[in-house]
């Protein structure tokens, strides 16, 4: 008899863990499922199952709505295993899903923490007096200190800011940020979120700036970005000359993962399905 992940989360941890392996082997008796049916886990390759690279980032706008399976989500963050992970277009209920199937299903332990800017039943569900929270959240597999939530004055056409926290990468303590900044033709408002950023951002000798910044790298309004840290790919330059890879479906470079004081081994972009942005990550110099 096939355990449904689901109802069984709620058990504890131990029956969790049982559980997770139970959907794997299912998942093999039974075959995927169809559309609309029960949840099947699409399991990674056992070598793909590790610990977290201690020294990896990873950034990736996850879609929402989109109504997808935030078990597929998950399988798509263990492959690359990060230490540090900055979602965005996040709801609670579906980054605490991921998070347990990480360490049920993959054996991968994150700590979170939330910067959410709104609540919205159409996009995170619950009931209408108490609609589910939707903004952005960083999990770590390192315990997290410091949490700051902001929200940037002018939102624009939907509430924005970023969230702030300090954690280990790489064996060394670092500040991370993680934001999404206003969509479509705002520039002028793009550029007053960057400028509340880029203040807090500059108090700090190392840090990384994770997200999605709703802007190619030549726009105007990420100059007071560049000015304080670089994109983690060498070849990515505000200038034309510079070679930036897409990060999203419309070939575009909207993600970022920008480093202050600190320097970039390996970076990766990964298209995926179950997004119409790509999985952004980097490896980083631990020294």
């Amino acid at each position: 008899m096939c355990i449904h992940f689901e109802e069984a989360v709620v058990l504890g941890r131990g029956t969790r863990l049982f559980a997770g392996a139970m959907i794997v082997v299912c998942s093999v008796l039974v075959g995927p499922s169809a559309p609309g049916g029960a949840l099947v886990a699409r399991s990674l390759p056992v070598e793909a199952v590790r610990e977290v690279v201690p020294n990896r980032v990873m950034t990736w706008n996850i879609c929402n709505p989109c109504e997808e399976s935030n078990v597929d989500r998950a399988a798509e963050i263990a492959a690359y295993a990060p230490q540090v992970i900055g979602l965005q277009e996040a709801c609670v209920g579906d980054v605490e899903r991921i998070r347990d199937y990480l360490e049920s299903l993959y054996g991968l332990v994150y700590h979170v923490e939330y910067g959410m800017v709104l609540r919205n039943w159409g996009r995170c569900g619950g009931v209408p007096w108490s609609p589910g929270a939707f903004g952005q959240a960083v999990l770590s597999a390192a315990p997290m200190t410091d949490r700051v939530n902001v929200e940037y004055p002018d939102g624009g056409s939907e509430d924005r800011g970023y969230m702030a926290v300090t954690t280990t990468v790489g064996g060394r303590l670092v500040r991370v940020f993680n934001t999404h900044l206003v969509q479509r033709r705002q520039e002028a408002v793009r550029a007053d979120q960057t400028g509340v950023l880029a203040a807090e951002v500059a108090r700090h000798d190392r840090a990384i700036l994770l997200g999605d910044f709703n802007a190619v790298p030549e726009a105007s309004e990420l100059s007071g970005i560049w000015a304080l840290a670089a994109d983690t790919d060498p070849q990515c330059r505000p200038a034309s000359t510079g070679t930036c890879k897409p990060t999203t479906d419309w070939q575009s470079k909207f993600d970022y993962i920008f480093l202050r004081g600190l320097v970039p081994l390996e970076h990766r972009v990964h298209p995926t399905s179950y997004s119409d942005h790509h999985l952004l990550h980097a490896d980083l110099d631990p020294t």
